[in-house]
């Protein structure tokens, strides 16, 4: 299934998140609140209910990556309890550098949300050809 390109997140768009796929080398972590960083919704922090210590900058690819359009399994659908395309969302983690020009994102294994049931989890995709370090400036 073709994952749509999301939009900017709302504040009351997906308040908590629940992992059925835990993050990558966070296996234990699996409640998640989700919130905006800036006025616009498009840098959000996703930070661990069960440990607020633990956070990640996330954001949609759209904004720097226009033809990132990840083939999602059918199997990880049915998982995230998704019945349509239009119910998956794609937020990919952003490592932050000394500078702006050293952010990177990774999107190789993007962070997959159903808005509608608040399902989510880290899935590497099987097409290797998405890097795991995109810089986020390379299209700007």
């Amino acid at each position: 299934m073709p994952l749509p390109l999301l939009e900017p997140v709302a504040d009351e768009d997906i308040p908590t998140l629940d992992m059925v796929q835990p993050l990558v080398g966070f296996p234990e972590r699996r409640h998640f609140a989700l919130a905006r960083l800036d006025e616009l919704g498009v840098i959000c922090d996703l930070r661990s209910l069960d440990d607020p210590d633990l956070r990640f900058v996330v954001m949609p690819p759209a904004p720097f990556c226009e033809d990132y359009a990840p083939e999602i399994d059918d199997t990880v659908a049915d998982e995230l309890g998704a019945t349509d395309p239009s119910d998956l969302i794609a937020l990919v983690v952003v490592t932050l550098g000394d500078t702006p020009t050293d952010a990177t994102a990774n999107l190789l294994a993007p962070v997959l949300v159903n808005h509608r049931t608040r399902r989510a989890g880290q899935y590497v995709l099987d097409d290797a050809d998405w890097p795991l370090r995109a810089p986020l400036l390379a299209h700007a």
